[in-house]
């Protein structure tokens, strides 16, 4: 998952942290990388209010300063899940703008110390507007220059609010230049001019209001114009497309909360119904101004040495709760017999299954519409319902 938290944590009537962590509790990310981020005291507040979790499974990277100016106004972030990943370095890409911060992940699978997975996290934030291509595409030729540095057989995310406006500016062509030490390729592969454009109304991150985000009494904050732009970004090597090891699911990536209707619209407003309910866009639109954008990358199921999280949780999401074709879950707890039902969002059970002694549970929801849905066990009845989206 990657988020541009609008100048995190600067206060509004209502402290954002709250809005974050029902964003972040119903995506349950394992990388969550961040742009806007102020300062440290902000990190800690992400990490045990918006990111709490009962197991304590995130941590974070530590937070550096700014290396490449003086400016010191916004920083990137990377938090994670620690229970299936390892922060083995970090460092920073010094830039003629902001840094580009890169982190490296092994990890922790059952052959970890044998066959190792690295994964090379970099979190960037590009020079915004219009009129300052040549800057961003500096900035994109500094990183690329450092993947020359990577090892050939680690996998590599980027994301980040990257202020493109059409595939054809020099950063996002060099950005999957193919004669890169590292080749990268977009996961959705949508080119064309993003920019107030409502044939890519699906994908625009940005901005999720028609004005300005808030008032301090003597600035505004935030991006107004609704959704108009992508500006928020993952890539990824291709070798995720092609490893048997860790692998990009097909369809996965979003633009999370667009419903694809809300063209130069609030993210919230009414008329933008569908798969994402009011009351997430709601939560969207008071955080910031853009859009989270979230992929799916699996590995198989022996590989993890930790399996589902290691959750305290009585059931948990194997595969994420963003789901298109198969419903699977993992029981952490002992249940002789019970029923599973799944309700839409206005209470109408729409599955009901009868569970055993089994742990790993499946089901076929090819059938079900696109939205939000509750899943709860009746034997569980003192468990919060989990919450899953399916996908078209």
């Amino acid at each position: 998952m990657s988020y541009n938290l609008l100048d995190f944590p600067k206060l509004l009537p209502n402290p954002r942290e709250n809005y974050l962590k029902s964003i972040l509790d119903a995506i349950q990310p394992d990388i969550f990388m961040v742009c806007e981020l102020q300062t440290e005291a902000g990190a800690d507040l992400i990490l045990n209010t918006s990111l709490q979790t009962t197991d304590n499974r995130y941590a974070r990277a530590a937070f550096i300063g700014n290396q490449s100016s003086s400016y010191q106004g916004i920083q990137q972030l990377v938090f994670y899940n620690s229970h299936k990943l390892l922060l083995t370095a970090q460092s920073e890409v010094v830039t003629s703008i902001r840094d580009i911060n890169h982190y490296t992940f092994k990890l922790k699978t059952v052959n970890m110390a044998t066959n190792p997975l690295f994964l090379e996290v970099f979190v960037a934030h590009l020079k915004s507007s219009q009129g300052y291509e040549s800057q961003r595409a500096s900035m994109v030729q500094d990183f690329t220059s450092a993947l020359g540095s990577i090892p050939s057989n680690h996998f590599v995310l980027i994301g980040g609010d990257f202020n493109l406006y059409t595939n054809t500016e020099l950063a996002y062509q060099e950005l999957l230049d193919n004669t890169n030490a590292v080749v990268l390729v977009d996961p959705i592969n949508h080119p064309g001019s993003w920019h107030n454009n409502s044939i890519f109304t699906d994908i625009h991150t940005q901005s999720t209001h028609t004005s300005s985000f808030y008032f301090d009494g003597s600035n505004n904050y935030g991006a107004g114009g609704g959704l108009d732009d992508r500006f928020d970004f993952i890539l990824m090597s291709k070798n995720l497309q092609t490893s048997s090891d860790l692998y990009y699911v097909t369809d996965s990536y979003l633009a999370y909360g667009n419903n694809a209707n809300c063209f130069n619209k609030s993210i919230n407003d009414t008329s933008c119904s569908g798969t994402f309910s009011q009351t997430i866009r709601d939560n969207l639109y008071n955080m910031s101004d853009h859009l989270p954008v979230v992929m799916t990358l699996e590995t198989p199921e022996s590989t993890l040495a930790v399996k589902n999280q290691n959750l305290v949780a009585p059931v948990v999401f194997r595969r994420g709760n963003l789901i298109k074709d198969w419903l699977e879950l993992q029981l952490n707890t002992n249940i002789e017999v019970a029923n599973l039902k799944v309700y839409n969002q206005i209470g109408q059970v729409v599955l009901n299954k009868f569970i055993t002694t089994s742990k790993t549970l499946k089901y076929n929801i090819k059938h079900l519409k696109p939205g939000v849905y509750y899943i709860k066990i009746d034997n569980l009845k003192s468990v919060k319902p989990l919450k899953f989206i399916k996908l078209p």
